[in-house]
């Protein structure tokens, strides 16, 4: 399946558009993570725990997203973005958001 952000792709044209698909997910952080985070922030730096819990969260938000233009027959989603809201002090939603289409060669 192809994913752009773009509103086409060189070489293709749509066939036909099926409209919006989405993915999302909401993660609430773990409290073991926050002791590490809290001691990583005094000496500054990246925090590994939460990098690697929101690619988790943004693979399994496309994956939902996918699965739901698959579903409707497209071969590709156009104008592919990503939101992130709090939900409440210690979860997050993660949603990506596009186009679903068929695309075919020109």
């Amino acid at each position: 399946m192809i994913l752009t952000p773009a509103s086409s792709v060189s070489g293709y044209r749509v066939a036909k558009s099926f409209g919006l698909v989405r993915g999302n997910t909401i993660r609430a952080r773990h409290v073991g993570k926050d002791i590490i985070a809290a001691f990583k922030n005094m000496v500054g730096g990246e925090i590994e725990e939460y990098t690697k819990m929101m690619a988790e969260s943004r693979e399994q938000a496309l994956d939902r997203m996918k699965a739901e233009a698959r579903n409707m027959g497209a071969d590709a989603v156009l104008d592919l973005r990503f939101s992130t809201s709090y939900i409440m002090g210690m979860a997050a939603e993660i949603l990506v958001y596009g186009n679903a289409v068929i695309l075919e060669k020109e």
